[in-house]
């Protein structure tokens, strides 16, 4: 009986997904075909579907793909004794992969594909909502720590957070000249004085935030 190496399986999955990932995101999913996943990934059909049993399954992959170890850093974020600290921390987290090359594409493709897929969709929504769960709390955690405007309601709130987050990707995937790395700053900024957390000893003020980031 042949024995499977599980590191060996586990590096050739996350290989055609890295390959995959890259054709989702410039051909779109639609338009991307299995012989050419085969030829990005360096392998025979049949091979390909040894890992995986057709193209959604792999597109369905990428899209849970915790690379990133995002759920170990939601749950290091609940966990912070200083939730302010934590948010921005979380925020850069989850905003930093908008300047990483085809992650903004991807994140769109994901988008309309969630139109036409109720796994995709079902997919997308549970990640949203661990990340909107995650910044409520900090909020609450933040507000009733004096560090935010109390009046504040940690549900709305988290929603433009969020949405602020996501301008990124979307103007990263429709605009040809914007930076998402150098509008990261302004990001914050706009968070810090959206949230107007008190200042303490130590802390930077919101007038000063664009020097402090």
């Amino acid at each position: 009986m042949r024995t499977v190496d599980p590191a060996k399986h586990q590096a050739r999955r996350r290989h055609i997904l890295g390959a995959a990932a890259t054709l989702f995101a410039e051909k779109g999913y639609e338009r991307t075909t299995t012989a050419e996943l085969c030829k990005a990934a360096g392998m025979s059909a049949g091979a390909l579907f040894h890992y995986f049993p057709n193209k959604r399954a792999i597109f369905l992959a990428v899209l849970e793909d915790d690379g990133d170890g995002k759920a170990e850093r939601l749950a290091r974020a609940r966990s912070a004794d200083d939730p302010w600290q934590a948010l921005l921390d979380l925020v850069d987290f989850l905003a930093a992969p908008a300047a990483e090359p085809l992650v903004p594409q991807l994140v769109m493709e994901a988008m309309v594909q969630a139109y036409r897929d109720a796994d995709i969709e079902a997919l997308l929504s549970r990640g949203n909502a661990e990340e909107r769960a995650t910044i409520e709390a900090l909020l609450a955690k933040a507000a009733a720590a004096g560090r935010i405007d109390p009046g504040l309601e940690p549900g709305p709130t988290a929603t433009w957070v969020l949405a602020l987050i996501a301008s990124l990707y979307t103007s990263a995937a429709t605009t040809p000249d914007f930076d998402p790395a150098e509008q990261l700053s302004t990001l914050r900024l706009i968070l810090r004085r959206f949230l107007r957390a008190q200042a303490r000893p130590g802390d930077a003020s919101p007038a000063s935030a664009r020097g402090a980031d």
